[in-house]
């Protein structure tokens, strides 16, 4: 007789709709039972509804890939950034909770203000210097506190993918109607395509993971440096950017609402432990990018 087949992992996830939670489906294909969620279908800044959802689905994992994500807006609409970062994020650890369920809590980069001279452990002592860092931090705050060892956070940066509002959609259109693009050079870290994201997140949940890890891919770039490669790889692939100029500039040059920190790289090494994945450099992910967004 044969085998009885392994039960897959039933995972809830939201903020499906988004590049990272469409990046997490397509990466696990059947080897999760995936229970997605959008805005519309879960708003997770509603406990009850967040609560009827989990205890429908009694999923082994929750996923929260869902998040307010503008960060200059941020500044001005803080109470927004807190209800979907922190405020949604408590809702569905305390969610989690109640059903057994563990939960995975993505963060970011800027939790940290960017003057260390090395990349961030996970351990290390956290300074956000902008609503949209610090919204991220309190609902990493919350995640730990209510779920304990049954919560995994996974910090990242810069994440960008074919599709969606992010830095490669954004730089390709200005360089289509630019002349000249002008991008700060002196906030250095890591681009992240979501695929990659997602891999990482999708193997740190089959490790049972728990505890904080960092993920991005291998090397290191500044904004100017992400928009040169981009123009490069688009030449490869047709696009027509030929005509605009990339050019340095520092921050100064380009005041933002909410400051940014200059240096965000971050210590992947405990995320490495505990999967055995290194992943790869930021330009092959690149260019793996261009191969998603098809012909120009």
């Amino acid at each position: 007789m044969a085998a009885a087949a392994r039960r897959r992992t039933r995972v809830l996830l939201t903020g499906a709709d988004g590049q990272l939670g469409r990046a997490l489906q397509a990466c696990a294909g059947d080897r999760f039972e995936w229970l997605a969620f959008n805005r519309r279908s879960l708003d997770i800044t509603q406990a009850a509804a967040v609560t009827a959802a989990v205890a429908g689905s009694r999923p082994d994992w929750i996923v929260n890939a869902a998040a307010y994500t503008a960060v200059d807006r941020a500044e001005t609409d803080r109470d927004a950034a807190f209800a979907i970062n922190a405020e949604g994020a408590a809702h569905l650890a305390r969610a989690a909770a109640r059903s057994g369920a563990r939960m995975a809590q993505v963060s970011t980069d800027y939790v940290f203000d960017g003057t260390a001279a090395r990349p961030y452990r996970p351990d290390d002592t956290t300074g956000p210097l902008n609503v949209y860092g610090s919204s991220k931090l309190a609902g990493e705050t919350f995640t730990r506190d209510i779920l304990g060892d049954r919560a995994l956070i996974v910090r990242t940066s810069w994440v960008y993918a074919a599709e969606g509002h992010n830095f490669l959609r954004t730089m390709l259109k200005l360089l289509r109607e630019r002349d000249t693009l002008r991008v700060v050079e002196d906030q250095i870290g890591t681009p992240t395509h979501a695929a990659s994201l997602a891999a990482a997140v999708v193997a740190s949940i089959e490790h049972q993971g728990s505890g904080i890890h960092h993920w991005t891919d291998a090397g290191v770039a500044s904004w100017y440096d992400f928009a040169v490669a981009i123009q490069e790889e688009a030449l490869r692939n047709g696009f027509d950017v030929a005509g605009c100029r990339v050019e340095p500039i520092p921050t100064r040059e380009y005041p933002t609402p909410a400051a940014r920190p200059p240096c965000s790289l971050l210590d992947k090494d405990s995320l490495r432990a505990l999967t055995g994945n290194d992943g790869r450099h930021w330009r092959e992910e690149l260019r793996l990018s261009f191969k998603a967004l098809g012909p120009a």
